[in-house]
């Protein structure tokens, strides 16, 4: 453990994995069956629970349980883990619960994740990477974030529900519906209120692909017909979209949760 340096109040279980150049702050506490990679930094009273593997690089503020029992009546006990990925951000107070025996037993975490001060990443639930979590975000079991995703303080995913690739959600958002790929949800009980313009842009999108979705979300929404079928319409309309392939692809998976459609004030056709 070249360069790792443990505070001698630190509370460090037998069994467990240490990477290189390690730093483990004051009053730390880390299970037998954790694995923490190379460079991984522990603030005062953080606190690694139960299979946590955690990568390379990442930052742990004080407070934060990563790794406790899931919050689901239907666990028996077995073995399941949370498995956070590399030059992750943890901040004050967060906690991320491992997977349920009774499901897929695993909650996973991607890269270059930022989760801020007392966010709550539930049992189950696939997080993309570079995905932000501001303050006081909670998501539910068996929610899937795709890569990207930007959601606001406060703001509150229900159980199941998908939210696509480069999406928005809205401080003190209660999203129960499943959220499009660049979609943007606002509201109490969240509809979409168009797209995100920004995060597109900031993804490389060219502007011809931009205007094109625009287009595209608003004739998906269109009450003329069922979602599906226009989705099977947009492939022939916009045959050579990449990002159009890649929306029609998010509605016609089969979610557990219904889509999060248009509000009054959808403004997909804002200017670019």
């Amino acid at each position: 453990m070249r360069g790792t340096y443990i505070h001698p109040t630190a509370v460090i279980e037998k069994g467990a994995q240490l990477g290189e150049n390690v730093h483990i702050g004051p009053f730390c506490v880390i299970s037998s069956e954790a694995q923490l990679g190379d460079d991984c930094v522990l603030q005062a009273h953080s606190v690694i629970l139960g299979a946590t593997f955690i990568g390379a690089g990442a930052r742990v503020s004080p407070h934060a349980i990563l790794g406790d029992l899931p919050q689901n009546n239907k666990h028996s006990g077995a073995r399941t883990t949370l498995e956070i990925g590399k030059n992750c951000i943890i901040r004050e107070g967060v906690t991320m619960h491992r997977g349920s025996d009774n499901s897929v037993g695993r909650t996973i975490v991607g890269d270059n994740c930022l989760f801020l001060a007392y966010a709550h990443v539930a049992h189950d639930s696939v997080i993309g990477n570079h995905v932000t979590f501001s303050n006081n975000v909670m998501i539910g079991g068996h929610v899937v974030i795709g890569d990207h995703v930007i959601i606001g303080g406060g703001a509150a995913v229900h159980q199941l529900v998908r939210v696509g690739h480069h999406a928005f959600i809205g401080g003190v958002t209660a999203l129960t519906k499943d959220l499009i790929p660049y979609g943007s949800a606002v509201g109490v009980h969240a509809w979409l209120g168009g797209l995100n313009i920004i995060g597109m842009k900031r993804s490389g999108l060219a502007r011809a692909d931009i205007h094109i979705m625009r287009h595209a979300v608003v004739m998906l929404f269109d009450k003329t017909k069922p979602v599906r079928e226009r989705a099977a319409d947009l492939l022939n309309i916009y045959p050579d979209s990449v990002a159009v392939a890649d929306l029609v692809a998010f509605v016609r998976t089969e979610g557990r949760r219904a889509l999060c459609t248009p509000g009054r004030n959808f403004e997909a056709t804002e200017p670019v």
